[in-house]
């Protein structure tokens, strides 16, 4: 059988289509953006039985409550409760680990009002979903291309459609505020459907498109992170990072999220860490502080302050004890003596040191018993008895 398969990562399934162009969808965890991993799975709980996460296109999922009396797993597709209308989307998450989902939100399930699954998605829902998904790309192109006309300030990343087909969510960056009364009017004229603009930043668009960081791994805003929390330059300072805004930059153009996970690593490792704000007085001269190894809690110093060559490495605590002695107006030993000095690498070239014929296998191998012929010798070979 020749099946033919389309897989659509913005919602987290793939499409099987057969000969007979029958189409059936599963749900694709691999391909599932803001996927939680259940670790509570197999655990029972009454209170919870009834509550489903279900989840729509790209970053976008909810809790609903399941009044339909039909028994729901992970995977199915369901049509839920909408503002206005229906919606329909896919069951990724269930049992007690709803839990941890509310009260990450800040949510209490005893007083809050959860939408409804009216039911499993039946084949007629499934068409028209599929025609609304089909419609996004065309609204968006057309989108951005009336903003333009209205010179408005703004940027139109994302478009999704509702699972009926009469609404669609704009997502829009716009720096500033942006009056976009009559684009509203436009589409509504243009779409013959009900309009939602939403705003988002910089970091949930690119939680949006997804892609790969130079970690290797997908992006964090699209992989775990729904809470995007301000970076400043001086996150990276404290970790004595390079200011090089090409390496800071995410692929979103602000400064990478991932500069903050080490950052309270670093902080409590620099706390420990004495001020050095002059140059160590010693009974051979005044030595200058050239680098600092904030993990290892070592800094290295030098007698010249325009050299790294020749570097002493001392422990923190020796460098609070030489500092106790200078505010005494003291000059501490000479830090020579016994001292682990840091090496400047010398710079080798490259150039001829390796050729690129040794990838080359040898044509003719030397065998060191076979006998060579030379022109001057004429005699002949003896005869093997």
């Amino acid at each position: 059988m020749n099946n033919k398969i389309e897989y659509d990562c913005q919602r987290g399934c793939e499409k099987v289509t057969n000969e007979q162009n029958e189409a059936t969808f599963t749900y694709n965890r691999q391909c599932c953006k803001l996927g939680v991993f259940n670790w509570l799975e197999g655990i029972n709980d009454e209170f919870y039985k009834n509550l489903f996460e279900v989840r729509f296109k790209n970053t976008r999922k909810n809790i609903y409550r399941n009044d339909s009396g039909q028994t729901l797993r992970i995977g199915d597709i369901v049509v839920v409760e909408a503002q206005n209308g229906c919606d329909v989307g896919i069951i990724t998450l269930n049992g007690p680990i709803i839990a941890k989902q509310l009260n990450r939100d800040r949510v209490d399930p005893k007083t809050y009002e959860f939408k409804k699954i009216y039911r499993k998605a039946r084949p007629a829902d499934i068409e028209k979903w599929q025609d609304a998904i089909a419609r996004e790309h065309k609204t968006m192109i057309k989108s951005r291309q009336m903003a333009a006309e209205l010179n408005l300030n703004m940027k139109i990343g994302d478009v999704e459609f509702q699972g009926d087909g009469t609404k669609a969510i704009f997502y829009y960056i716009a720096d500033e505020r942006v009056d976009f009364r009559q684009l509203i009017k436009n589409f509504a004229e243009e779409f013959r459907i009900r309009i939602e603009m939403k705003q988002i930043g910089a970091r949930q668009e690119a939680g949006l498109i997804d892609g790969v960081g130079v970690c290797g791994q997908a992006l964090c805003c699209s992989r775990y992170m729904n809470d995007f929390q301000s970076i400043t330059t001086q996150t990276a300072r404290c970790q004595d990072l390079s200011l090089n805004p090409q390496k800071l930059a995410g692929q979103c153009g602000k400064l990478k999220c991932c500069i903050n996970y080490e950052a309270p690593a670093y902080m409590d490792a620099q706390s420990r860490l004495p001020k050095v704000t002059e140059p160590l007085h010693l009974e051979d001269g005044d030595a200058y502080l050239m680098k600092t190894d904030i993990l290892k809690g070592v800094m290295w110093f030098s007698y010249d302050p325009h050299s790294m060559s020749n570097m002493v490495c001392l422990t923190s605590k020796e460098v609070k004890d030489i500092i106790y002695t200078n505010k005494k107006g003291g000059k501490a030993h000479s830090i020579l003596e016994g001292a682990k000095q840091e090496r400047t690498p010398e710079f080798l070239s490259a150039v001829g040191e390796e050729s690129i014929s040794r990838f080359d296998s040898d044509k003719k191998k030397k065998h060191p018993n076979k006998k060579r012929h030379h022109k001057g010798d004429k005699s002949e070979p003896k005869e093997r008895k």
